[in-house]
């Protein structure tokens, strides 16, 4: 048996193949199918099968098309509501690959209708489980994801709730050495605490995972739901697009409009530019966001526009234009760009440079304005008169930002604050508005 890991740093997301005896089956696939179908053709392997632990709400799943296209059957638990051809996979369920079998186990909490695959080797011993968003090195599932979306809504303390009653009664119970396998590494928005590992035993979080420990449910519940990490906007339409299933990945991204010369921006539409910090200090359009290509690019693509919104993206060459196409697809965006532009000749307004120096002799001549999150905010403010407004919230509460002094943006490293600027900078016009960017790190 061959159990592969496929990991998208940027959503922080794995996804897996089972190959046994030339047969394959892919769990919790991302938007892109050409890996699975590289791995199969590797392995002379035939995809027979795909399982999704449920509609996922970061990112945009491949598994329609892998049935489109190889005519592997999707499996995904009833309660999902599934508007894809499909055969249900619950509690008692199995399929059998070849001499091991892969049996379903129902555990919500994350979800509603999430669950778990649990391996039984060819000896008829229970050896690993994919836990989807159920389980994670060091963690759990957020609970408060599907209180407004999907088939099943759920408030967060219900799911919570049903989470203690999942990891106690279903995933507490087995081996100590069953592998784990989760869907998700540091770094994504399903969890709030997960560990460096990317697989973990039932054993090691036992003893390590905070979630697990010795606690009745009121505390369970409590801990489980204070202090959970910002919800991005496009995490609802995700898993509305992942119940219905999404169209071919290299379709729509080949239909993505890329004009070869200048455009007319249409107004009120955002405009991304993805180039480096400097270039876009050096020259950009007026009104746009500096959302810097790089690795969390998607989910803050998706956390500052709407998925009910058109948007413009901006790019060095072609290669940068398909790189943030290809990003903008993995969480089901694509279809929202209006147009992908390089460098346009209107890409001439320069960004205001702060004096560090008057700065740090005079802070109180400006507004200081904090864009982090608020785990990060509560956790201590660099700046005690700062204004709180986190990235994801921005571009609907610039209004309460005061205009009577120069304004300077602040996050932890510099990545969100340039972005920040450009939002700030295309409602506020009569005052200065400074990036503090990378020199934030001199107050820490």
């Amino acid at each position: 048996m061959i159990i592969h890991q496929f990991y998208d740093k940027g959503l922080a997301h794995a996804s897996y193949a089972i190959v046994r005896s030339g047969k394959m089956i892919v769990i919790d696939p991302a938007r892109n199918p050409q890996p699975y179908y590289d791995f199969a053709t590797l392995h002379e392997a035939n995809i027979l099968g795909v399982i999704e632990t449920h509609p996922h709400a970061d990112f945009v799943s491949a598994h329609l098309e892998l049935h489109q296209t190889t005519g592997a059957t999707i499996y995904v638990s009833k309660l999902a509501g599934a508007a894809y051809p499909h055969e249900t996979f619950d509690e008692g369920d199995e399929i059998k690959l070849e001499d091991i079998k892969l049996k379903a186990l129902n555990t919500p909490g994350h979800s509603p209708d999430s669950i778990c695959i649990l391996v039984e080797d060819e000896s008829g011993k229970d050896c690993a489980i994919f836990t989807g968003d159920t389980l994670f090195a060091g963690d759990v599932g957020r609970p408060d994801l599907r209180e407004n979306v999907g088939n099943i809504t759920a408030k967060k303390e219900e799911l919570a709730k049903a989470m203690y009653h999942s990891t106690r009664e279903k995933l507490m119970t087995l081996p100590a050495e069953v592998t784990v396998y989760p869907a998700h590494g540091p770094g994504s928005l399903c969890g709030k605490s997960m560990s460096p590992d990317l697989q973990t035993t039932i054993g090691k979080e036992l003893r390590e995972n905070y979630a697990l420990q010795l606690m009745d449910e009121l505390a369970f519940v409590k801990t489980l739901t204070a202090d959970q990490p910002f919800m991005p906007k496009y995490f609802g339409y995700n898993v509305e697009l992942n119940k219905n299933g999404a169209p071919a990945f290299a379709e729509t991204i080949a239909a993505v409009d890329r004009p070869a010369g200048d455009i007319t921006f249409e107004k009120g539409l955002p405009i991304i530019d993805t180039r480096k910090r400097e270039d876009y200090r050096g020259g950009h359009v007026p009104g746009s966001y500096n959302l810097q290509d790089g690795e969390k690019f998607e989910t803050w693509l998706g956390s500052i526009v709407g998925p009910d919104e058109q948007f413009y993206l901006i790019g060095t060459d072609d290669d940068a234009l398909d790189t943030v196409i290809a990003k903008a697809a993995k969480i089901g965006y694509e279809r929202h760009i209006k147009a992908a532009v390089l460098t346009p000749a209107t890409a001439t307004e320069q960004s205001a440079l702060i004096s560090l120096e008057n700065f740090k002799s005079n802070p109180d001549g400006y507004t200081i304005v904090d864009v982090r999150n608020w785990a990060e905010i509560n956790a201590g403010k660099l700046f005690s008169d700062a204004l709180t407004i986190p990235l994801p919230e921005l571009r609907e509460r610039v209004s309460e930002i005061p205009t009577e002094k120069p304004i300077v943006v602040h996050c932890a490293a510099g990545y969100r604050s340039a972005a920040a600027v450009g939002i700030v900078n295309a409602v506020i016009k009569n005052v200065p508005v400074y990036d503090l960017g990378e020199a934030i790190n001199d107050w820490k």
